[in-house]
C-alpha cells in the first residue's frame, strides 16, 4: 500500500513511520510543515529506506497538496500533522486554528478531488484516516465511565476544540460526499522521541538537571497512558481492517495521576541514574525536586478510554503495560540525551507555558 502521511516527523508520527517500514512492505510519503516539534532525526534509521520518501510542506499549502497527491498517487492518507500542546493553545490558539481546522478543511478538498478522479476499484479501496485524541470527550468525574466513540464531545481547551472541529470535518466529508473515512481518538502517548515540553521527558530532563519537576495543582489529574509503538500498531490496524465511517478509541488500560507518573520517573532514576549530591556526597532522592504549582487553566480532571471496540472488532490490545512502557523510556531518554540537546533549538527551554492569563 502507498500510504502518504501527514506530520511524520513528529512524536506520534515517526514512531508509526518507522513501524511501517521496520513490519511491513507499505510506501511511505512523509509529508510534514516541520515546525519546532518536528524532527527528521527521528527518523535518521529509515532516511535511506527506498520505500521511504519525504515533502517539506504545509497541510494548509493547497497547490503543494494537489501536487503532492497527483505525483505520490497513495491508496491511503494517514492524517497526524497537527498542533498538539495544550499549554501552547492557551497562549497562542491561533496557530491551532489554522493548521488544525483550516489545514484539515484544505487536506479533506485535496483528497476529494485526488479521490475522485481514481478508477472505481482504488476509489472503493482507497481510505482517509484521521487521527485524533480523547481530549475532544472533555473531562470525566473519578467515578464516570470512560469515554466510548458515543461519548459526547466537551472539548475543554483551544487544543481540544480544534481537534473536535476537525473531527466533525471529517465526519462530514464521509456523510456529504462519501469520502471513505477512518477516525481514531487516542490516550496520552508516550515513549521515545517525545519532543521535551510533554510531560514525561521534561520530569527525565529536568530531574536529571536538578531543576524543579512543576507538577500541576494537586497533581491527581488522572490520564491514561498509551506507548507509542502501541498506538502505531493500532493506527495501521485501524486503517487496515478498520470499516469505512468507523470510530475507534484507542487506549492503554493505563490510568494513572500525573502525581503517581512523576513519583515513577522519580523511582526508575534513582535506580538507573542515582543523584549524587555534589555538596555533600550523600545519595538523594528525585522526589525532592517535586513542586506544586498552581493548575492550568480549565484543566481537566480525569481521561479514561474505553478501547474495547477496538479489542472486539480488530482484535488489537497493548502490548507494554504502564511500567515496562515507562522503563523504557526512561531508558531510552537517559541513552539519548545528545538526541535532547539538538531537538531543542531555542525556542523551548522548558520553561512553563499556557500559564499567561
Amino acid at each position: 500500500m502507498r500510504i502518504l502521511l501527514t506530520g511524520g516527523a513528529g512524536f506520534i508520527g515517526s514512531a508509526l513511520i518507522r513501524h511501517l517500514l521496520g513490519d511491513t512492505q507499505h510506501q511511505v510519503l512523509n509529508l510534514d510543515k516541520l515546525t519546532y516539534a518536528g524532527n527528521l532525526e527521528s527518523l535518521a534509521s529509515v532516511a535511506g529506506n527506498p520505500r521511504y520518501q519525504f515533502v517539506q510542506a504545509d497541510i494548509g499549502d493547497s497547490a503543494a497538496v494537489s501536487r503532492t497527491l497527483a505525483e505520490f498517487q497513495p491508496d491511503a492518507i494517514m492524517h497526524l500533522a497537527a498542533e498538539s500542546h495544550v499549554d501552547r493553545s492557551i497562549d497562542g490558539p491561533a496557530a491551532f486554528i489554522q493548521t488544525n481546522i483550516v489545514g484539515t478543511y484544505t487536506l479533506l478538498e485535496g483528497t476529494r478531488t485526488y479521490w475522485l478522479q481514481l478508477d472505481e476499484a482504488r476509489k472503493r479501496a482507497f481510505r482517509f484516516h484521521h487521527v485524533s485524541t480523547d481530549e475532544v470527550y472533555g473531562d470525566l468525574s473519578s467515578d464516570a465511565a470512560p469515554f466510548s466513540e458515543s461519548t459526547a464531545y466537551a472539548p475543554s481547551s483551544p487544543y481540544s476544540a480544534s481537534k473536535a472541529a476537525a473531527d466533525h470535518l471529517v465526519r462530514a466529508w464521509q456523510r456529504t460526499y462519501d469520502l471513505p473515512v477512518l477516525v481514531s481518538n487516542c490516550s496520552n502517548n508516550y515513549g521515545p522521541y517525545q519532543f521535551p515540553e510533554k510531560l514525561i521527558p521534561l520530569m527525565i530532563l529536568n530531574a536529571l538537571e536538578g531543576k524543579p519537576l512543576p507538577v500541576y495543582g494537586d497533581g491527581q489529574q488522572v490520564r491514561d497512558w498509551l506507548y507509542v509503538e502501541d498506538h502505531a500498531r493500532a493506527l495501521l490496524r485501524v486503517l487496515t481492517r478498520g470499516h469505512v465511517g468507523a470510530t475507534y478509541n484507542i487506549g492503554g488500560h493505563n490510568q494513572q495521576t500525573n502525581l503517581d507518573v512523576v513519583e515513577s520517573i522519580c523511582a526508575l532514576l534513582d535506580e538507573l541514574r542515582p543523584w549524587q549530591d555534589t555538596g555533600t556526597g550523600h545519595t538523594r532522592c528525585y522526589s525532592e525536586l517535586i513542586s506544586f504549582v498552581a493548575d492550568r487553566p480549565g484543566h481537566d480532571r480525569r481521561y479514561a478510554i474505553d478501547a474495547g471496540k477496538i479489542e472486539r472488532e480488530l482484535g488489537w490490545t497493548p502490548e507494554e503495560s504502564f511500567a515496562s512502557g515507562l522503563r523504557k523510556t526512561v531508558c531510552w531518554y537517559l541513552d539519548n540525551l545528545d538526541w535532547c540537546r539538538r531537538v531543542q533549538d531555542g525556542s523551548y527551554q522548558r520553561e512553563r507555558l499556557g500559564a499567561s492569563l
